[in-house]
């Protein structure tokens, strides 16, 4: 260890792990359970490429080193070296030349530096020197972790918790929202603070939706293949470190003001009332497999964080696609993902969590395990078990997929749902009973263990393939400027068009892309569960046929706030449907349909209509090619109460669809009592929501082809 220099420290303290300030000095805690010694690096302030302290941590309890620097404060850069055997056959690698970051970091400064040496063995063709440690210092190609002061003023400040059955999810990514918007000042544009300033907000607000969920924010890698191609990682799921937010997002410096400024926007949210979901990625890490390089887990200790083979510990079990897994087995990457979920609740306020490839996290052995050691811990939590919980509920390892197995405290991106509608608005046949199901909150899937509708999050598309535009109006994908040749990313369209793409078409064709948009987010907001809006859909935008843009930080994956017509159009349109949503609590109940009567009224909770007014049969919902169907939903005092313990009241609606090309007559609804339907809203007729007319009940209505019409019952002739 030549070298070291001499640097008065204390002992500190092994509790909390990470660099903590205490505003006379600076305790330093980090955990390998097979090193033999750690160093701490500090490097000068001004010039982060001069290391100008090499420190030993003079204490180990519980395989924990630290030690406390008394006058070392916030802005202070850091990082460790840890001392250990070299032996990649029995899955160890320490190796003290390369300059670790802090797992527990709070901030990171800097990139890594890819033609450095930030792989812990000889790079090169013989696959021998896989095993030879390399010795070359990587300092010169790491980021920095950084100490910061935590302080912050949240005022009142608090988690909103607002109820699932009210909740409406924006997916959005921090940058690519107001990379180019001109209401927004261009030094915040693409930055945390974008998304805070007022004319996001205001935004938000009035298209009617309840939170944001945040594409990765955790500090994350531009893989090395991606930089070499002139390209970035865009959407984030290669994080790094799992406290420190993504510092290209902010405007503010990257030595702790990144931390500062997120705060910033999550408490300019909660004023507005919109809550702060986050999509984790805490299945893997952007240390990729055997040949990636080594910048935190790898080097501290690497057969606590990762999943090895058991057959060759030199090898990664990979049940993610990116080369490695998180060892949720073991006790200390549990506590560092428990540890990462409480410090962004309790120390960032954020609402809640969507845990990419969740599947993975539950599996104990190779099978998943829904009542895996994650789950329990989770449950047990009291902060955690008390935010929102959504699960990714799949991997890419056999028996990974796990819609519906989830526990109880635990909402799913419902899979099933996003199929089946896309197949159904693509006018295949035979989806009549599973859109029935997936329409009223899959209960097939989730009444069984207790759990509601809300546990089912509805979504036709998402930040993972086609935009809502290019879904309906490309028949392939279009991926060459990620720089596959095309191959990556599949095909899963619902274009009714073959043979016709993107702009070569005609005013007709748009006409019915256009219309199609809107019965897909009309049924979207229509069914019960947690409605989930890919962020720019109701913009109309467009990837350009691009279903796998990960890489793309440019024009094809930012929102471009040029609208036209059509564009403004359908903005107006998705605010009608959530204010619709918003207004009538039979669009989002709390508890499952039960087919039966509602208490003091002359309809049940739920009807189902053939066109000709008669009720459906059983034969009917297996009939092939059945693509029409009305729904009524019962008002009146609906079998559940609000938050005063009051009985919830509302009108009763019926809700006609068809994915038949051609018109369609329905008889509407009628039981012998005099009333009415007022039309709501026809997508065939006006983009804005069809004029109110009203229809005596019993009388046909001529809906046109593929489309959705809603009406609200009105007593009396």
């Amino acid at each position: 260890m030549d070298g070291v220099m001499d640097q008065r420290v204390l002992p500190g303290q092994p509790y909390p792990l990470g660099a903590t300030w205490d505003g006379s000095g600076t305790n330093f805690a980090v955990f390998s359970e097979s090193g033999t010694a750690v160093e701490l690096c500090i490097f000068h302030h001004d010039d982060p490429t001069e290391q100008v302290a090499r420190i030993l941590l003079p204490e180990l309890t519980a395989h924990v080193f630290h030690g406390y620097l008394p006058d070392v404060g916030p802005g202070t850069l850091y990082g460790f070296r840890v001392h250990g055997p070299w032996e990649p056959d029995l899955g160890q690698q320490f190796n003290p030349a390369k300059l670790l970051i802090d797992p527990y970091a709070r901030a990171l400064t800097g990139e890594v530096q890819w033609d450095e040496p930030v792989h812990a063995y000889v790079l090169g063709d013989d696959p021998e020197g896989e095993l030879v440690r390399d010795d070359d210092d990587s300092a010169a190609g790491m980021p920095r972790s950084v100490v910061i002061d935590s302080t912050f003023d949240w005022g009142d400040d608090r988690l909103l918790r607002i109820p699932w059955n009210r909740s409406v999810i924006y997916e959005v990514h921090v940058r690519g929202f107001t990379i180019q918007h001109p209401g927004i000042p261009e030094e915040l544009r693409g930055t945390y603070a974008g998304l805070a300033h007022p004319v996001s907000i205001d935004y938000l607000t009035a298209l009617g939706v309840t939170a944001v969920e945040l594409l990765p924010v955790h500090a994350y890698l531009d893989d090395e293949r991606l930089v070499e191609l002139g390209l970035r990682n865009y959407w984030g799921y290669n994080t790094t470190n799992f406290f420190a937010p993504q510092a290209r997002y902010a405007s503010a410096d990257d030595r702790g003001g990144q931390v500062q400024e997120f705060k910033e926007m999550v408490k300019a949210l909660h004023s507005a009332g919109i809550e702060v979901i986050l999509d984790v990625v805490y299945n893997h890490t952007s240390e990729g497999n055997h040949l990636g390089p080594m910048l935190s887990f790898k080097g501290l200790d690497n057969p606590a964080y990762y999943r090895l083979s058991p057959e060759d510990p030199r090898y990664y079990v990979d049940f993610t696609g990116t080369g490695n897994s998180l060892n949720v087995q073991h006790p200390q990457s549990l506590k560092l993902i428990m540890d990462s979920l409480r410090y962004w609740v309790q120390e960032m306020h954020v609402d809640g969590f969507r845990f990419d490839l969740a599947a993975a996290l539950a599996r104990d052995l190779h099978e998943v395990d829904r009542l895996s050691a994650f789950f329990d811990i989770i449950h047990q939590d009291p902060v955690i078990s008390r935010v929102k919980l959504i699960a990714e509920p799949w991997d890419v390892g056999e028996g990974g997929y796990q819609v519906g197995n989830f526990p109880v405290l635990w909402t799913e991106w419902n899979a099933e749902y996003r199929d089946t509608l896309r197949s159904f608005w693509k006018g295949d046949e035979g989806q009549m009973a599973d859109f029935a199901y997936r329409f009223t909150g899959s209960s097939d899937l989730y009444r069984g263990d207790g759990r509601a509708p809300y546990a089912s999050i509805n979504f036709v598309v998402a930040h993972d393939g086609f935009t809502l535009h290019d879904l309906v109006s490309f028949n392939d994908k279009h991926n060459d400027a990620n720089g596959e040749d095309n191959r990556d990313g599949h095909n899963h369209n619902i274009s009714w068009n073959h043979g016709v793409e993107g702009e070569t078409d005609n005013e007709e064709i748009r006409a019915l892309r256009e219309q199609q948009k809107r019965n897909i987010l009309a049924t979207l907001f229509l069914s019960q569960g947690v409605p989930m809006l890919c962020g720019g859909d109701e913009l109309g935008r467009t990837q350009h046929g691009n279903n796998n843009a990960y890489c793309q930080d440019n024009e094809i994956s930012w929102y471009d706030w040029s609208l036209d017509e059509r564009d403004e159009q359908l903005l107006a349109f998705v605010k009608q449907l959530l204010a619709l949503r918003a207004k009538h609590p039979v669009l989002r109940r709390r508890r499952f349909f039960q087919g039966r009567e509602i208490h003091g009224s002359d309809v049940r909770d739920i009807t189902w209509f053939q066109p000709n007014g008669d009720e459906m049969t059983e034969e009917q919902w297996t009939t092939s090619w059945s693509r029409s169907i009305g729904i009524c939903l019962g008002g009146g005092a609906i079998d559940e109460m609000d938050e005063h313990g009051e009985r919830i009241v509302d009108d009763t609606l019926l809700i006609l669809l068809s994915a038949w090309h051609e018109p369609v007559e329905f008889r509407l609804a009628a039981n012998g009592v005099p009333y009415r339907w007022e039309r709501l809203l026809d997508t065939a007729i006006d983009p804005l929501g069809a004029d109110p007319i009203s229809i005596p009940a019993g009388d046909t209505y001529h809906l046109p082809g593929r489309s959705v019409a809603v009406f609200r019952r009105v007593n009396g002739e």
